[in-house]
């Protein structure tokens, strides 16, 4: 897990490219990113930072484009902001979260299409015995002695 530190670095570095990509960044190529995550690893060399860009497949592999161009103005200032020793080499990579959400909840909506499917089908069919299938306990005045004689226990020898 993170360090305190390390996440707090992690998270000022997010916060520096995402201003340099907003307003100093000024490349045709660049679509509209998103930064997801950034993952500094524990000497603080390297950054992954993860990334959504809206569109499709030619607005992704433009904005890849576009990043890796400019790693090295990030890169410079990230150094500036965080004042470390060393500065964190930089690394882009296209975070596949959502397109991976979305599948699964297609999958589930699935699954619960089908599961209604399957209740409507069921809601027209009858279970086989009676509805209450538990017994239930005897009332008193209404109840028959196991022996087959009356109730008032005329034919018992104990009395």
């Amino acid at each position: 897990m993170y360090s305190p530190r390390v996440r707090k670095i992690a998270d000022r570095i997010q916060v520096v490219v995402a201003e340099m990509l907003e307003r100093r960044i000024k490349d045709p190529r660049l679509g509209f990113v998103t930064l997801t995550d950034v993952r500094l690893t524990g000497d603080g060399q390297q950054a992954t930072i993860f990334y959504t860009v809206l569109g499709g497949d030619e607005e992704m592999a433009s904005t890849a484009v576009a990043l890796e161009s400019a790693k090295g103005i990030l890169r410079s200032e990230v150094a500036k902001q965080l004042g470390t020793r060393t500065a964190p080499t930089l690394t882009f990579v296209h975070d596949a979260l959502p397109e991976e959400a979305r599948a699964l909840d297609e999958v589930l909506a699935r699954a619960k299409a089908q599961d209604e499917a399957v209740a409507a089908v069921r809601a027209g069919a009858a279970f086989a015995g009676e509805d209450d299938p538990y017994k239930k306990p005897r009332e008193a005045g209404l109840e028959e002695d196991p022996d087959g004689d009356d109730a008032e226990g005329q034919g018992d020898a104990d009395r």
